[in-house]
């Protein structure tokens, strides 16, 4: 009879597990884990041995592992059953007004722990959206409880971040990933839940992420669970990203098609595969770099091509943008052809 319960405990553990989305399930649990920066790691890992950890702050794009840093040094820094009582990790979703600075936060650092030496660590995810009020009354807090509480802010851009508190941290930039490192990783993943991957599927999932960790693996499930196969194809499908083949199309059209027939059949394009001219944008802007256009015409066309980026980010209409996208490049054209 025990072993019955037993077992059924360990079945919704096992469920759960398998339920977890990639991302979670395969995030690092030890600094030894993490693939990346392993200068910023041994950094940390020696001031955690030499117990002199400062006040860090971590900024850099999404997905580089700046999370998973700082939980993996809470994790070897505490014990499971002390982790409640020494960390306090508060993110976005969660209310930081100054009201919350002068609280929660405030009296979790002034209380002294009385069974263990040390400090506590209060983790502040995304501190980019903490309002000027609290990034302020937090400086006075960071200071005065230094001896017994070490803060650690997380966010994406650093100039968000005011520069008294930035003064009071040490700083440590996290890049996007390089190829080199996020493919071994993701190998792992694709070995462990036996997913189906083409060689061209993996190019395909590190360009569309570029260097950002959870993106990859977010796009990797979602792509197996609709899909089956993991390939170029069916990736940017999943996505709605534009292939290079359309790209290729796309530009044929502009450039060699009169108006008309270039805006239907890049409409039709649209229509039926769900692109959005901001992407289309983004890859014509790499074409148009390796293309060998004059000089002159290559700058009129990235001018124009920026002026349409600008405009579509305020929110205009897609359909006049793409007129004005398509001539510029008939314009682009006419100018090849006196130039030459």
């Amino acid at each position: 009879m025990e072993a019955s319960t037993h077992k059924q405990q360990q079945q919704p553990a096992a469920t759960k597990i398998r339920n977890l989305p990639w991302v979670e399930k395969y995030r690092p649990q030890a600094l030894s884990d993490l693939i990346s920066h392993q200068d910023i790691l041994n950094t940390i890992q020696k001031f955690i041995s030499e117990d002199r950890l400062p006040h860090l702050l971590l900024y850099g794009p999404p997905g580089t592992g700046k999370t998973s840093t700082i939980l993996a040094c809470a994790k070897q820094l505490y014990k499971d059953k002390e982790f409640g009582s020494m960390v306090l990790e508060l993110n976005a979703s969660d209310d930081r007004g100054i009201d919350i600075v002068r609280g929660p936060i405030l009296s979790f650092a002034s209380t002294r722990t009385i069974f263990k030496k040390g400090f506590k660590l209060v983790i502040l995810d995304e501190a980019d959206a903490m309002t000027q009020d609290a990034q302020n009354a937090l400086r006075r807090v960071i200071e005065k409880f230094t001896e017994n509480t070490r803060f650690c802010l997380i966010c994406n851009y650093l100039s968000k971040i005011i520069p008294a508190l930035q003064s009071r941290c040490t700083r440590f930039r996290f890049g996007p990933l390089t190829p080199e490192l996020m493919v071994p990783r993701l190998e792992h993943v694709v070995r462990e839940e036996k997913v189906d991957i083409s060689e061209d599927g993996m190019k395909a999932l590190v360009t569309l992420s570029s260097g950002d960790m959870r993106r990859a693996l977010n796009i990797l499930q979602s792509t197996n669970m609709a899909f089956g196969k993991v390939t170029e194809e069916t990736v940017y499908t999943c996505t709605g990203h534009p292939l290079k083949s359309d790209i290729a199309n796309i530009l044929d059209w502009m450039l060699n098609q009169d108006f008309t027939t270039a805006y239907t059949n890049i409409m039709e394009l649209k229509t039926l595969k769900g692109l959005a001219l901001h992407d289309i944008l983004t890859e014509i802007h790499l074409f148009v770099h390796r293309v060998d256009f004059p000089s002159s015409v290559r700058i009129h066309l990235l001018t124009k091509m920026a002026d349409i980026e600008y405009r579509l980010s305020v929110g205009t209409s897609e359909k006049i943008q793409l007129s004005s996208l398509i001539a510029a490049f008939q314009v682009t054209r006419d100018l090849i052809v006196t130039e030459a």
